[in-house]
């Protein structure tokens, strides 16, 4: 565990705010706008608005589950994931309180733009949005501790930040835009899930029932590559149904990325380094998948 005094003030800030996470905001905003080109309704201002909201959100349920996590005594010092900047002391609990503060008030603030634009819906969005993000681990039910965590990564990174990026762009909700983010939130819920497979023991220990504690790791693990397999399912349907071009198939090409996430998670689910690897791999996964699927919407 690093010192408080050897590591600097904005190294801190990074730790809390988990920069290698950010492909999980970055991806569903990456298909909603691929999504609003090809219907020509393509607009410059909401979708850098939608882009700065999602990567501020993650980064404000980033900094909260560190807050949370150690106000709730879940961190303990044999944890396997990354330094937590409260539980380490590198940044005092209020200073980090303060700071999930400011990251929610200015996704907020951009966000007032969007409800110009959205209306009712864009509100509807972005305040259950914030206050999840704040049930996830914080509240008298947290969301994470009650094996309800998957659900809302699926529900916010997945489905909302897809439909809401298209949204506030067109105006209108098509139903294939719905099903192009169904992939893209299986595979950024696959992240909490390495995350979780990770942590399990010492999340049991704690209370905190996550589903990966409540399946167990074989369990999780299935249920990892239930995720995986179902995401790669949804692109060959959409092209089989006629709706878009042979190019929608180009996010198979990522298929040799999962062989080596299933090896590390089901041989070494008890080693965190390996899983950190692991969880950065699942990452990576997501994005490029989103990336492919973005260009075979296009073309």
């Amino acid at each position: 565990m690093p010192r408080s005094s050897t590591v600097s003030p904005f190294k801190a800030w990074m730790l809390a705010a988990r920069p290698k996470t950010l492909p999980a905001a970055l991806s569903p905003v990456v298909v909603g706008t691929a999504l609003a080109v090809r219907d020509d309704v393509f607009r410059w201002l909401p979708s850098i608005a939608a882009l700065l909201i999602a990567l501020l959100l993650q980064v404000g349920v980033n900094i909260a589950n560190d807050y949370f996590d150690h106000v709730k005594g879940i961190d303990q010092p044999d944890r396997k994931g990354p330094v937590r900047v409260t539980q380490s002391g590198l940044i005092p609990p209020e200073r980090v309180r303060l700071g999930m503060i400011v990251v929610f008030a200015l996704a907020a603030l951009i966000g007032v733009y969007l409800v110009v634009l959205g209306g009712w819906i864009a509100l509807l969005i972005g305040l259950t949005a914030i206050l999840s993000a704040l049930a996830y681990s914080g509240g008298p039910f947290p969301l994470a501790s009650h094996g309800l965590g998957d659900l809302f990564v699926f529900v916010y990174f997945g489905l909302a930040g897809v439909c809401g990026t298209y949204y506030v762009q067109a105006l209108d909700l098509p139903l294939w835009v719905i099903a192009a983010a169904v992939p893209v939130g299986l595979l950024i819920t696959a992240i909490l899930v390495v995350n979780n497979l990770r942590d399990i023991e010492t999340d049991r220990r704690a209370g905190k029932n996550t589903l990966a504690v409540i399946f167990g790791q074989r369990g999780t693990v299935i249920y990892f590559i239930v995720l995986l397999a179902v995401a790669y399912v949804v692109p060959v349907l959409m092209w089989l149904l006629g709706s878009f071009s042979l190019a929608m198939l180009l996010p198979l090409q990522t298929v040799p990325l999962i062989l080596p996430l299933i090896r590390i998670i089901r041989r070494y689910a008890d080693n965190g380094p390996a899983m950190n690897k692991a969880l950065a791999g699942t990452a990576r996964l997501a994005l490029f998948f989103s990336v492919t699927l973005a260009i075979g919407i296009l073309f």
